[in-house]
């Protein structure tokens, strides 16, 4: 009997710890539950990363079998006080194209193609969960139009490209600031100047390069700074102008601190995000490609991008072909584009244009045998998220071949004028035109309610989120303004569309980061965007700390979504570290919006990590 008295004791306390054990860890589960729900993540006071821990492994987590995702926002109960502020070392970071990310997660890309300049995106475990600070000193950028010629060197602190091209006028440092004289590798007196003697090749009235309004969309590859792109604007010509993340990490961040329309990407093994038909003319002042790498893959890239008798513009030491070693590349280079039915146009110096054909003719009349080939049949050109360049010709629709032509008309009417590819994504030119006017009213509500708080000429570089047929961008065309318009994966075909109205854009998948630098935009807009990747069961945290990335102190979030969306949002804005100042308003139904659709306007607060 004692014996079984001792023995019923102890399960007793066994029991009780068991007991008690299970309560902790409930009470642990519960705690964990509301911290780092689905789409959410626990989010302590702070700066993360100061005791050299890695502030880019955060607490993400996605619950993906929970049923039904959408609208979790409505059941989130837990709001952090804010959010960590990363490392000073991660002060310029694009997580996309963090060289350091390729090295830890031993990725193995091919160096001789340039595939480690192309996007790699942190996996979920990965993720930062940090707001990224300005660097020490940062002061409001200069506006444009001044910034076009000077911008705050603390906010920028890197002098390598004005040391290492001190002989080309890239830039040169001033005290306090950094100045642009306009020149390049090619053109050491000034872009403008060199702008004026391609128009001169190419015989253009008046010299002008715009040549009346057909040219309009460019697309400068190694950009440089983008002094090219920047004296191209008074022409009333916009250029894409592109640049790696390379050695000269820093050129499109100070394109962008600039004001001056820019991206982040890199010609090697994926096709750059861009519809088919969108440019033109292309340009190249010594950018240092290979353009005869792997059956002048890149060329045939750039073949897909140009419009119907598109111009290449090619300024290169192999033009001027002096050497044994420029005169092989040059030849071969020629034979290559002569199989490609481009002809010389003009040749002067160390410039040659390029202009590919205006129809499919050519092209049918080639031997089958010949290299590069037709593409399949199958292959659509506009397609370009993440698919691989092809070595093979695009021939054009049979709408294009007969027209022998794109059909636009000279800019600036093609901004308001039904482009002929409407019918190819389903649009009445009748909805278009019903488009253009939503878009040119809601912004003028926008605008409204902005105006007590905004300052002149604060806002210069624009971000439209889900661009839709690019009726916002048009609706901004009066302001001296330019506009990033997105197309978001599922609606990338609209791309088309926009640059068919004269304007620029890119594809994005936004469970994703932008390739862009921190405090790239002004402005950012969202029409329907968070819906969209809520649905999809991405995380809106995630979305809204890479939008205060994105945007530069003092700049301004429109979103126009669901009514849950928005206070949801509402509710992370002092999280953000925002300054409070937000504007709501239930706009007027349009054929656009839904029942429930509401506007938020908030705007950034300029913080420093020293104040």
């Amino acid at each position: 009997m004692k014996y079984k008295g001792k023995l019923s004791s102890s399960a007793k306390k066994l029991k009780s710890i068991l007991i008690g054990f299970i309560v902790f860890l409930s009470l642990i589960g519960l705690y964990i539950g509301s911290s780092l729900a689905p789409g959410s993540r626990r989010l302590d006071d702070g700066v993360a990363g100061v005791d050299g821990t890695d502030p880019i492994i955060g607490g993400f987590f996605l619950n993906r079998n929970s049923g039904d995702s959408s609208n979790y926002h409505k059941h989130i109960s837990y709001v952090p006080k804010s959010i960590p502020i990363c490392d000073m070392r991660y002060s310029e970071l694009i997580p996309c194209l963090d060289r350091n990310l390729i090295y830890q997660l031993k990725l193995k890309p091919n160096l001789t193609t340039m595939e480690h300049y192309e996007r790699h995106c942190p996996p979920p475990s990965r993720r930062y969960n940090c707001l990224v600070p300005p660097p020490f000193g940062y002061r409001i950028p200069i506006r444009w139009p001044a910034s076009r010629d000077e911008v705050w060197k603390v906010n920028i602190p890197h002098t390598h490209l004005a040391q290492e091209k001190s002989d080309q006028n890239w830039m040169i440092l001033n005290g306090e600031k950094i100045n642009f004289p306009g020149g390049g590798t090619h053109f050491h007196d000034g872009a403008d100047k060199y702008i004026v003697a391609l128009a001169r090749m190419l015989k253009l009235p008046g010299d002008n390069l715009h040549n009346g309004g057909n040219i309009r969309n460019v697309l400068d590859v190694g950009c440089g700074v983008a002094s090219f792109g920047a004296y191209l604007l008074p022409l009333n010509i916009i250029a894409m102008s592109l640049a790696p993340n390379d050695v000269h990490e820093n050129q499109i961040q100070f394109a962008l601190e600039r004001g001056i329309p820019s991206t982040l990407g890199v010609l090697a093994t994926k096709r750059l995000p861009y519809p088919s038909r969108s440019f033109e003319l292309a340009h190249c002042s010594r950018c240092r490609i290979d353009w005869l790498q792997r059956e002048g893959i890149l060329l045939l890239e750039l073949d897909r991008l140009l419009r119907p008798g598109g111009y290449f513009v090619y300024s290169s030491p192999e033009a001027y072909a002096h050497d044994p070693e420029n005169r092989r590349i040059w030849n071969a280079m020629y034979d290559l584009l002569k199989r490609m039915c481009w002809k010389v146009v003009t040749k002067k110096d160390q410039t040659v244009i390029w202009e590919k054909p205006v129809a499919n003719s050519c092209y049918l009349k080639r031997d089958p045998h010949i290299k590069p080939p037709l593409c399949d049949s199958d292959n659509d050109p506009d397609t370009t998220w993440n698919v691989s360049m092809k070595a093979c010709i695009s021939l054009y629709s049979e709408k294009m071949h007969r027209k022998r032509g794109s059909g636009l008309v000279p800019w600036p009417e093609r901004l308001t004028t039904a482009p002929p590819r409407l019918e190819e994504i389903g649009v009445t030119p009748e909805e278009f035109q019903e488009d253009t006017k939503i878009w040119h009213f809601r912004v003028i509500q926008y605008w409204k309610q902005m105006k007590p708080i905004l300052r002149n000429n604060s806002i210069r570089n624009v971000m439209d989120m889900n661009s839709n047929l690019g009726g916002f961008a048009a609706a901004l065309n009066e302001k001296d303004v330019w506009v990033m318009n997105v197309a978001p994966v599922r609606k990338s075909s609209r791309l088309k569309i926009i640059y068919d109205r004269g304007l620029i854009g890119t594809v994005h998948d936004w469970c994703e980061s932008f390739s862009t630098y921190p405090r790239t935009y002004d402005l950012v807009h969202a029409w329907m965007v968070m819906s969209e990747i809520d649905e999809r069961g991405c995380s809106l945290v995630d979305l809204l700390i890479e939008i205060d990335r994105i945007l530069r102190p003092g700049g301004f979030l429109i979103i126009r979504d669901k009514s849950s969306v928005i206070a949801y949002v509402r509710n992370y804005l002092p999280a953000l570290r925002w300054d409070g100042w937000i504007s709501e308003l239930e706009p007027k139904l349009d054929a656009l919006c839904s029942a429930e659709e509401r506007v938020l306007i908030a705007r950034k607060k300029f913080w420093k990590l020293d104040s």
